[in-house]
Order: structure tokens, then C-alpha cells, then sequence
């Protein structure tokens, strides 16, 4: 049959994936950098990915095509749901436990301790890299006074409070989650910002990912995460490219799929490592 239908000039796609977040049907996703069509048939015609593109790639044509199927969209979109919930890895998932530490100690340079939790939940994967922590650290013997040499620069300590970091492997059910305050970074900021772990992680969980990288919606996951626990509040913290558009689109999607109130703000930064003044 001859209908509308979306249609994607690869060569303006920058791969920003804002058109992927940006419908509803799932009908499209990034492949090798580039929004692809996944399906006629998930496709609707309404056209709602056309304002999200910041370079224009996305035009509305009438052509030969299969009918928009909305049983298979629905389909799709919940085998995406569960997906994931149930993790990112293949074949079946051995179960682990999930490491919960004690609380922060009040020195800045303390060593770090791990410990378990008997009300660890299990992982979505067997991979040890997935494996669900808290980093905490136990208050340190205070240091011998001495004077820094001038060419030495001041010892920092990590303010990462939980493994993983990345959107894809948290645990929807970790514990660390519970009335905290969360920060949602796009991977570039911790390379453009020099002090993100004093100015923003500090006394924070934080959650990273790229929407151009990663070939998901980011909005399901995060709502999830909302549903499953009290969170204190929502930093964004962003690059200025058009790309990171996506993570600020996937937190306001899951702040309104949850259905709660929660103090939220978004932090831009330069590709120079400025923060932009809003």
C-alpha cells in the first residue's frame, strides 16, 4: 500500500539518536552510527521523531509500504521492555550477590572496603564486571603533617559510590539506590570536566551512558529505577553537543512514566570543560 512513511538521509545523521528516544513505536534505532529504519510496519507516519533531529535528517514520504501493524510494535516494545529488566548478556544468567557497604567515614583519603550484604539481589548476568557494589570508605589514621612540593599536585580521591556505573548494568533492584541523590552523566563530561567528582559525584550515585553510543532507550530503565525507590533528587549533567539532548530526554520521559515529583536539574558542559551559564 502507498502511505506516509519516515525516511533518514544518512548523510545529515550526526547519530545523535534523539530520533530513537523520540518514538514511541520503536520503529527506529542507531546501527553502526546512524538512525536506521527498523521496520515499515513500526512506523506510523505521525512523523513524532521530525522535531527531535537537530540536523534535519528526517523527512516524512509517501510511498509503496507495509501497513503500520500495531500488534507487532506493541510486541516489540514490551520484548524491549523486558530486556532491559532481565539484563544485557546471552544465554542464562547465573545468579550472584550484590555487595552492600558500610556507610562513608568522615576522612577524605580513606581506603575502600567491600563487604556482603545478606539482602543482596540477584544480577542480571554473570559477568564479574557487573557485579552490584557499594564503594564506601572507613575513616583513615589522620595524615603526618607535611609540606607538598610545589610540583606535586594535591592526592584526590574517587567519589564513585557503587559498581556499575553505566545506565545498562545497574540493577534496577540495587540497594544503593534508595534515597540517594542521583547523578545521570554522559560519558564525555568526566573527560571535559576536570573536578566532576568534587563538584558533582560527591554524595551522589552516579549513572553514566551516551544516547549515541548505546542502542537504547535509556527512558525505561530509568523509570524503572524511579518506581523501585525514593530518590532525594535528579542532577543532568550533559555535554553541549546536540547528542546528550537524549539523556535529558530520557530523564524527563521516566520523571513523567513514573508519576512522581522529584527536583531535577540539567548541567551543560563545553567541549572546552566550561560549564555553561543557564
Amino acid at each position: 500500500m502507498k502511505r506516509k512513511i519516515v525516511t533518514i538521509n544518512e548523510e545529515k545523521c550526526n547519530g545523535c539518536g534523539l530520533c530513537v528516544t523520540a518514538c514511541h513505536e520503536g520503529a527506529l534505532q542507531l546501527v553502526n552510527g546512524k538512525a536506521k529504519l527498523v521496520s515499515d510496519s513500526y512506523c506510523d507516519g505521525l512523523g513524532d521523531c521530525l522535531p527531535e533531529c537537530p540536523t534535519g535528517a528526517i523527512t516524512i514520504e509517501e510511498r509503496e509500504a507495509a501497513p503500520y501493524d500495531e500488534e507487532a510494535v506493541k510486541a516489540r516494545m514490551q520484548a524491549r521492555a523486558q530486556g532491559n529488566t532481565t539484563g544485557h548478556g546471552h544465554g542464562t544468567a547465573q545468579p550472584q550477590t550484590a555487595k552492600l557497604m558500610h556507610p562513608y567515614g568522615q576522612q577524605e583519603q580513606a581506603p575502600r572496603k567491600e563487604t556482603a550484604s545478606p539482602k543482596a539481589a540477584p544480577l542480571p548476568c554473570g559477568c564479574p564486571g557487573t557485579e552490584a557494589k557499594t564503594l564506601a570508605r572507613k575513616a583513615a589514621p589522620a595524615p603526618v603533617p607535611h609540606v607538598p612540593s610545589p610540583d606535586t599536585p594535591p592526592a584526590r580521591e574517587s567519589q564513585l559510590r557503587q559498581w556499575p556505573c553505566q545506565i545498562r548494568l545497574v540493577p534496577v533492584n540495587a540497594p544503593y539506590l534508595e534515597n540517594v541523590s542521583l547523578l545521570i552523566a554522559a560519558d564525555c563530561t568526566a573527560y571535559a570536566y576536570a573536578d566532576i567528582h568534587q563538584d558533582f559525584m560527591r554524595n551522589k550515585i552516579t549513572l553514566i551512558g551516551c544516547p549515541k553510543l548505546d542502542a537504547v532507550d535509556y527512558a525505561e530503565k530509568l523509570t524503572a529505577i524511579l518506581q523501585a525507590h525514593e530518590i532525594k533528587s535528579l542532577t543532568i549533567l550533559r555535554m553541549e553537543v546536540p547528542c546528550c539532548g537524549g539523556l535529558v530526554n530520557a530523564v524527563k520521559t521516566a520523571m513523567q512514566n513514573s508519576g512522581k515529583i522529584i527536583p531535577w536539574q540539567v548541567v551543560t558542559v563545553r567541549t572546552n570543560g566550561e560549564l555553561v551559564e543557564e
